[in-house]
């Protein structure tokens, strides 16, 4: 009978089902380019929160860590290999709270103002507008300015920009030259108020939108100085702001704001953990990111109804992962752990919005430091890179370039529990360098995935670029070991004329194309 056994098994596992999967297939069509990806879709976000702002990124000119005008070297060196081009600034719920006469003059003489949207923390206004702009000089990036509509005035918030902007000898432009800056700064966008239908003032849009009006009328600037003016707009699934704003805002809006938050559970009460999280939890971290593309699709609906000239860009100007916070710090200060599954939520991200490139022209994750999402976490004189960073780094090509229309064929779909999402995202654009680059992202956490790659109008001969991957889900970077995650080398060339990629499990890849 022992001899029976292996035919036994051997016609067993014949009567078992054969599972294939046809090759996944992406296509890029280099004939027909289309808009280009505006390079504020890689915007960042400073709030005065936890210690996104005060240690994370300003230590004070008299500090041991090494320092510029009291911004950390490191910091911004590192900031500065992501070619941060915008940086959104002091809020969020801060803004609306924030009088901008607190932040000027001497430093020692600034009142001290209880944070009370934040941990209740002290606020000593050390960095306000003038320490605010050598940060945007230091990075070489662009301001984005939020206005306090929800506790201010109209007469502080035009007298802000004329402060900024006045290149005159009025009282506020000599006000600033005795502060210290003899040339105007350069406002680039400045938004009026700050989520409105919460912490800026729980309004309705139709009341909003006149505050809205009122401010913008009084919002001057020297001729050629006038930035770029943002409307706050709505959240989640909820088009009624962008279409009240739309029809009701004061000519000359630029943009109207949104603000996503991808939480695993979808719950605020108990969002899910950053790490030690179960399988169950990546899927739902990705599935609930993957509902911003019907959401922004939505409001763009609406804003093509409204705005068929397409003058009014959407800005996603708030995104990212929100996790319970670290056990055993500050629940006001929104500090999290930020793994692998992080950089595919932003890949992910990355690729809806080059979707809708014509008009997502800005967005801008929360947040830059220490906080939420965050590209950098440091701990005192020590900084670590997150696997968030080193994905924004992988995508800096798509900023300003010209988008491919891309199609996924034969994609395996990652299920779980009934529910399915796509196994692979792509996206692709021929850059400012005239090279033609393409992301991918896969989306199973341990199902690696064979793409085969053709690009209509370029014979391909080969691809290179960098991976993002890791063993474990909750893989993230420590102090300890500030390198477990980051980006390695790839390359692939053609055979008999066709190329396939080996995409890595909870991978992300960007490389270019060459003939």
């Amino acid at each position: 009978m022992k001899a029976l056994k292996p035919l036994i098994l051997a016609c067993s596992l014949a009567a078992l089902p054969v599972l294939t999967f046809a090759q996944v297939s992406v296509s890029v069509d280099t004939t027909k380019p289309g808009p280009v990806i505006n390079k504020n879709v890689y915007g960042q976000f400073a709030e005065h929160l936890g210690t996104g702002i005060y240690e994370g990124l300003w230590v004070g000119p008299d500090s041991r860590i090494p320092n510029t005008r009291g911004w950390r070297n490191d910091v911004v060196g590192a900031l500065k290999e992501l070619k941060v081009p915008l940086v959104r600034w002091p809020g969020g719920c801060f803004a609306d709270e924030y009088h901008w006469r607190d932040g000027i003059g001497a430093r020692n003489k600034r009142p001290v103002k209880v944070n009370t949207h934040w941990g209740g923390v002290a606020e000593d206004n050390a960095v306000g507008t003038h320490e605010f702009f050598d940060l945007v000089e230091l990075l070489g990036t662009e301001a984005y300015v939020n206005g306090n509509l929800g506790s201010g005035t109209p007469q502080e918030m035009a007298e802000w920009l004329e402060y900024m902007t006045s290149d005159t000898k009025s009282s506020l432009a000599e006000l600033r030259r005795k502060n210290g800056r003899k040339e105007p700064y350069k406002v680039a966008y400045f938004g009026i108020g700050n989520e409105a239908w919460g912490c800026g003032g729980n309004m309705k849009p139709e009341y909003y939108a006149h505050l809205y009006n009122h401010y913008a009328t009084f919002l001057k600037t020297p001729p050629g100085a006038r930035p770029k003016i943002i409307a706050s707009g709505g959240n989640d699934n909820d088009t009624k702001w962008t279409d009240v704003l739309s029809r009701e805002a004061a000519r000359g809006t630029d943009g109207i704001s949104y603000h996503y938050y991808t939480l695993p559970t979808g719950v605020w009460e108990k969002k899910g953990a950053a790490t030690g999280f179960p399988e169950s939890e990546w899927f739902s971290t990705i599935q609930q990111t993957l509902r911003i593309d019907q959401q922004i699709k939505q409001n763009i609906a609406v804003l093509d109804k409204n705005d068929p000239q397409k003058k009014i860009g959407f800005y996603v100007d708030e995104w990212g992962t929100w996790y319970d916070v670290e056990p055993g710090t500050n629940p006001g200060f929104l500090f999290q752990r930020n793994t692998i599954r992080d950089a595919v939520v932003a890949a992910l991200n990355f690729n809806i919005f080059h979707e809708y490139a014509e008009r997502v022209r800005m967005t801008n994750i929360a947040q830059m430091v220490n906080v939420l999402q965050a590209m950098i976490i440091t701990d005192k004189d020590k900084m670590l890179l997150t696997p968030t960073y080193h994905a924004y780094k992988m995508y800096i090509p798509f900023q300003d370039a010209t988008k491919l229309p891309v199609a996924v064929d034969n994609d395996v779909a990652y299920s779980s529990n009934g529910k399915a999402v796509p196994g692979i995202s792509a996206t692709a654009a021929r850059a400012k360098d005239g090279k033609v680059y393409v992301a991918l992202v896969n989306t199973h956490p341990t199902r690696a995935s064979d793409v085969a790659l053709n690009v209509a109008g370029l014979n391909v001969g080969s691809v290179t670029g960098q991976v993002l991957t890791a063993e474990k889900m909750d893989a993230h970077n420590t102090f300890e070991q500030p390198q477990a995650v980051k980006p390695a080398p790839f390359s692939a060339k053609a055979a008999d004329g066709k190329l396939t990629i080996k995409v890595p499990a909870k991978a992300v890849m960007v490389f270019a194309v060459e003939a």
